[in-house]
């Protein structure tokens, strides 16, 4: 009787993925149920049987991709012992995952670019949550005066802004360089370089002088 839903699970699974990498690709309007459905080997009924529409399953897309990251970035914090070393988990993290799901920063900021055109309620939700745990990290930072002059939102897009261009402009990059061998693009960094790099200047900028601070072991 398992079975089932086992195969359900992964055919679930094989929607999410592919319709982030269609939605990623050709944008909510052009993508179509007909396409995710090839993809995944199922046919369109089947999709719809699990989320109802097109606009149903680009909500499920969003949400299952930004709450595993909300969920990824707490976990990582569990060893942490200071605002500062949590700053660290959420910079890394989320850098992380989205090296490692490079459709999803594509398809955050192709629906920005639309002005949230599609952006349906429950992505909204996953979006505040996760912006709300990084303005806690930088509160608690500035109660214990360890940050100063915070302004989460510009803090926020600063981190995910970056991370999400540089994760989805990498083979534009490469190429840059590939015409131009003298033009820096950053083309070899990884992101284990990418996310230290953007950890160490928001802390340059926002940590007191001379205050130290324990850190993730």
């Amino acid at each position: 009787m398992a079975k089932p839903t086992r195969d359900a699970e992964a055919t679930k699974a094989s929607i999410i993925q592919n319709a982030m990498m269609l939605f990623a690709k050709n944008g909510y309007e052009a993508t179509t149920a007909e396409e995710i459905a090839k993809e995944c080997n199922v046919n369109k009924a089947m999709i719809f049987y699990y989320y109802k529409n097109k606009a149903g399953l680009y909500s499920a897309v969003m949400s299952h991709a930004l709450d595993a990251i909300h969920e990824e970035v707490i976990e990582s914090e569990k060893c942490c012992v200071s605002p500062l070393a949590d700053l660290e988990a959420f910079i890394k993290t989320y850098a992380k995952y989205c090296d490692e799901h490079p459709y999803l920063p594509a398809l955050i900021l192709r629906e920005l670019s639309d002005s949230g055109a599609h952006l349906p309620e429950m992505m909204f939700e996953s979006l505040r949550k996760l912006f709300t745990l990084l303005s806690s990290i930088l509160k608690e930072g500035e109660s214990q005066g360890i940050f100063h002059n915070v302004i989460p939102m510009i803090i926020h897009f600063m981190i995910v802004g970056t991370i999400n261009l540089l994760v989805t402009t990498k083979p534009l990059r490469a190429n840059a360089v590939a015409l131009n061998a003298d033009l820096d693009t950053c083309s070899d960094c990884d992101i284990d370089e990418i996310s230290d790099y953007i950890f160490t200047k928001i802390k340059l900028m926002l940590e007191v002088k001379n205050e130290k601070n324990p850190t993730c072991a």
